[in-house]
């Protein structure tokens, strides 16, 4: 695979591994199930399992409405883009690289790090909604949206999905604290957190590649081209 070529771990780069996969999993169970998910929440933290819910119907409306492919992707990538930090967390991800990187380098890099989240998400969500079995494993998919868990910084909103012939799921949602705004900041399978790991997979990469940071955006765009223009800083490489 391209992604192993060039060195970075290929869950990063779209083709997800086993912690990815439990991840977009909870995905498509949430954008399928969430409509009739029971949630238990503290009335101050209610918000948060509120917003996570909503996300999931506005998921669900886009898919089951009429229209072509492409007006379905550009809605869920409008979606993402309104309901993820997306640069908030393509800069955790980059770490003490984040501030080595050169103005271009950055803006290159948020684009590609955005890139690649939409086409892991996209690319998962088609794969439920092309595959007849899929499909109907999805409809008998149990989702129970928990007790939010305030954290300093964050609130944790865990959702327990329960599909037939598995064993159950624990996937946490974490979204920031302003209730006027809410993002999704980070998602955690297993108590493993997806931005964590990703963040320790970059830094190894650039640690075996002399902390260049076009490598690591050569990396990024080889995955990430069917859903952005070649950035500046790697184009003609």
């Amino acid at each position: 695979m391209r992604a192993e070529r060039s060195g970075l771990p290929s869950r990063c780069l779209g083709d997800p591994g086993l912690l990815t996969r439990r991840l977009l999993l909870g995905l498509g169970a949430l954008l399928a199930a969430v409509p009739a998910a029971r949630a238990v929440a503290q009335a101050d933290t209610f918000w948060a399992a509120t917003f996570i819910r909503k996300v999931g119907n506005e998921i669900a409306a886009i898919i089951a409405a009429p229209g072509p492919p492409g007006e379905h992707k550009l809605r869920l990538m409008r979606l993402i883009d309104r309901v993820v930090d997306v640069p908030g967390a393509a800069r955790f991800c980059l770490g003490r690289y984040w501030r080595q990187a050169s103005a271009q380098q950055q803006r290159d890099y948020v684009e590609l790090f955005r890139a690649v989240l939409m086409r892991a998400v996209l690319g998962r969500i088609n794969s439920e909604q092309n595959n007849d079995s899929d499909r109907q494993d999805t409809r008998a998919i149990q989702v129970q949206v928990e007790r939010p868990e305030p954290q300093p910084d964050s609130i944790d909103v865990p959702t327990l999905i329960q599909r037939p012939g598995i064993p159950s799921v624990t996937v946490t949602w974490v979204v920031n604290t302003d209730a006027n705004d809410p993002r999704i900041v980070d998602v955690m399978a297993a108590g493993v957190s997806l931005r964590i790991t990703i963040r320790a997979d970059y830094a190894a990469f650039l640690q075996r590649h002399a902390e260049n940071i076009d490598a690591l955006l050569q990396a990024l765009r080889a995955q990430a081209c069917d859903n952005c223009a070649p950035p500046s800083g790697v184009a003609g490489r």
